[in-house]
């Protein structure tokens, strides 16, 4: 069966009215309570976005992320009460696209997944290139100077839209309206998604040929002729 989203939390209580919230509002969305029972979901079942604690019972957020990263491209957003730096850094770090920290809103929570799953919806099958850079959009695969290249889906998200701005300067407040749609995003996150995305595209990613820091400003995707 196919749904919206899967949350994996073991507090019942507020994964269950998260869950019934979802389905009220045609958010197709299911809750499972362990990293077990979480990877029995996927056998049979498939979502488009993920809400995985950290906290599991006797098992760790951290490990299943990465459990579900061999297999699973789709957007894994972390829900939890830790608030360190360091918890959201690691999560960004082993696949997760985004880091919501507990008490959330149900409103504000249902529209950030709204807003992903309408950024990954299938687009027009059109590719663009740009210097070494190919983007399928209709197959979501990116070739940098012929090579394939695997990114994490706010990766991709990224890297398409500085490609289509190419040569102008997008602020960072521009990349969290545009790219998380919100402005919850913090600076330590589009940190950490710029630094990955250099490190697969970049020959060097300490002496980037394409995504330029304009410091104090945003970034800027500049067109290699190479």
């Amino acid at each position: 069966m196919k749904y919206d989203c899967l949350i994996v939390d073991d507090e019942e209580v507020l994964s269950q009215s998260t869950c019934e919230y979802f389905n009220l509002f045609g958010v197709k969305t299911a809750w499972v309570a362990d990293s077990t029972t979480c990877i029995n979901f996927f056998q049979e079942n498939s979502a488009e976005v993920i809400l995985l604690d950290i906290n599991l019972g006797n098992t760790s957020g951290f490990d299943l992320c990465k459990r579900l990263r061999e297999t699973i491209s789709v957007p894994i957003l972390f829900i939890s009460a830790r608030t360190s730096d360091d918890d959201m850094l690691l999560a960004l770090n082993i696949g997760g696209d985004d880091y919501i920290k507990k008490p959330y809103s149900l409103s504000v929570l249902l529209a950030k997944v709204k807003a992903v799953l309408k950024r990954y919806q299938a687009q027009d099958g059109k590719s663009v290139i740009s210097g070494g850079i190919k983007i399928d959009y209709e197959l979501r695969r990116v070739f940098v100077q012929g090579q394939e290249i695997t990114l994490k889906s706010m990766e991709y998200k990224l890297l398409t839209y500085l490609v289509e701005n190419k040569n102008r300067i997008v602020s960072k407040d521009e990349i969290f309206r545009k790219v998380w749609e919100d402005y919850i995003a913090g600076d330590n996150t589009l940190n950490v998604h710029i630094r990955r995305l250099r490190e697969k595209i970049e020959q060097n990613p300490n002496e980037p040929r394409y995504i330029k820091t304009v410091w104090g400003t945003g970034y800027v995707f500049e067109e290699d002729k190479q």
